[in-house]
């Protein structure tokens, strides 16, 4: 998780009052991913007021999150009495954060401006252009490689948290 503090750090120096790596909803999605990836390894189905509970959600919002990682593919959606969230057991090793940030936020972490310049680009770069682009190629390296099953794992054993 190196590469968080590095990007605070930058970040900071900068604009200290505007700290954001993902948007509310991102945050959200990948909190609800996790929370449900940890769950589904347990075969259990969650509820949409379980997973708003757990990452401190209001559940309208949570609702609509979890809508976006259903079309997405990346969680299941099923109705009924016996419904609930869910992930496939076999496919959790292939969920990786990148997949959440995409459907949600899409890819402009990848390309945004560490200084929220609309221009910046090689030919017309901001003072902070260089050292940022090996953030953010650490920042993608990090979420295309990082699964949520291991990150489920890490809570299930109590050595993270979602929520304080």
């Amino acid at each position: 998780m190196d590469i968080f503090v590095r990007y605070l750090e930058k970040v900071r120096t900068f604009a200290p009052e505007k700290v954001e790596m993902f948007s509310k909803a991102c945050e959200y999605g990948i909190r609800a991913s996790i929370y449900i990836a940890e769950k589904s390894l347990l075969d259990k189905r969650v509820s949409l007021k379980e997973v708003a509970q757990a990452i401190n959600s209001p559940e309208a919002y949570t609702s609509k999150i979890l809508q976006q990682l259903s079309r997405s593919a990346i969680i299941n959606s099923d109705k009924g009495p016996t419904g609930g969230f869910s992930m496939d057991k076999y496919m959790l090793n292939n969920v990786k954060l990148s997949m959440i940030v995409s459907a949600i936020d899409g890819d402009e972490i990848y390309k945004g401006c560490a200084l929220g310049l609309e221009k910046c680009n090689e030919k017309m770069p901001c003072p902070l252009h260089d050292q940022f682009k090996s953030i953010r190629e650490d920042l993608k390296r990090m979420l295309e490689t990082t699964t949520v099953k291991s990150l489920s794992l890490n809570l299930e054993k109590g050595l993270t948290f979602l929520k304080r």
